[in-house]
């Protein structure tokens, strides 16, 4: 639009000579010369030489095509626009004959070419520049999600392989017990299969789908273990990224339980529809592993804290730490689903 707009103006500007004086049509279009030259040198440059030569880093090809057919044209407008005044017996704007006249109105002339052909020429970077930029940031979506599918993709054998663990111990305990566990991990394979394909799940669907992780674990815990799970909401219409603190909380039942000390496992989802915040908060009892029982390597954190920031960058707070007394250990995560 911006180019209609200003050759559009640079062609009807030789209109101005008549006024007060009779349309000359033939005229008007020798004069047009001028305005034309121009345009053929902003395209030229713009559609060719600048991608070609400048944006190459071929400078001195373009600066010398660009002398070469800036003189050119410079040379022939003077003498053209000549020709018309003095066919058109245009007295007053005849152009003057001597040496140092004619010099003068070419390098007039050039420089106004000059100026159009380094106009083309930075226009013709800054496309560049724009187009390159998109492609990087189209480059970097891809990778990112490519990533982030290969993280979403390895929480299943992950997270498969602790809750079958968790089975075959039941099954040396009570068989009634087991046959529980198997339900439950079927609701949450239920979830996996169908919801977990998609970038978002309803917030509901998801805290059920902690709920039956947690009722699972529940039936190998032993009767001292206090364990509780409260939502203070769930009638909002908030959507987020499936299991995306599962991780936390099969640690805080792997490492916040004791089988000799009283051990707890808090876990509370606070929601705010007002402003769309979703909010969990895992606390259990802090039971330091040794170099020895330690395992995973600490693999379900660092997918945690890589998801959060290829999904929610700048939107979430993540807090986690053992309390002063040194007998808790929490996580708590604020993201902003908006």
């Amino acid at each position: 639009m911006c180019h209609i707009a200003l050759w559009a103006f640079l062609f009807l500007s030789p209109l101005t000579y008549w006024r007060g004086m009779g349309f000359n049509g033939v005229h008007y279009l020798m004069t047009c010369m001028q305005p034309l030259f121009l345009m053929i040198v902003f395209y030229l440059n713009y559609l060719v030489l600048a991608p070609k030569f400048f944006v190459e880093g071929k400078h001195r090809y373009d600066l010398l095509i660009n002398v070469v057919l800036i003189t050119v044209l410079g040379v022939t407008l003077h003498y053209w626009m000549q020709y018309t005044n003095e066919m058109f017996n245009l007295h007053h704007m005849r152009r003057t004959y001597d040496l140092l006249g004619t010099i003068s109105y070419i390098v007039r002339d050039s420089l106004n070419l000059a100026v159009f052909a380094a106009g083309a020429t930075a226009l013709a970077l800054a496309r560049k520049w724009v187009t390159t930029d998109q492609k990087l940031k189209d480059t970097e979506a891809a990778r990112a999600q490519a990533e982030l599918k290969n993280l979403r993709n390895q929480i299943n054998p992950h997270f498969l392989l602790n809750t079958l663990n968790n089975i075959y111990a039941l099954t040396a305990i009570s068989a009634e017990r087991a046959q529980e566990a198997i339900m439950e991990l079927s609701k949450m394979l239920r979830h996996m299969l169908y919801e977990y394909q998609e970038p978002t799940v309803p917030l509901k669907e998801e805290v059920d789908f902690i709920r039956n992780y947690v009722n699972l674990m529940k039936l190998r815990m032993p009767a001292g273990v206090d364990v509780s799970f409260e939502v203070n909401c769930l009638s909002c219409d908030l959507r987020i990224s499936p299991m995306l603190i599962i991780s936390l909380v099969e640690n805080a039942f792997k490492h916040g339980i004791s089988p000799t000390e009283p051990s707890f496992v808090h876990i509370q989802v606070f929601i705010d529809k007002a402003n769309r915040v979703v909010t969990f908060d895992i606390r259990n009892s802090n039971f330091p592993k040794t170099e020895e029982d330690r395992s995973g390597h600490g693999i379900g954190l660092q997918q945690v804290e890589r998801r959060l920031q290829l999904i929610y960058p700048g939107k979430h707070i993540w807090e986690k730490g053992v309390t002063d007394d040194g007998k808790t250990y929490y996580s708590r995560i604020t993201i902003d689903t908006k």
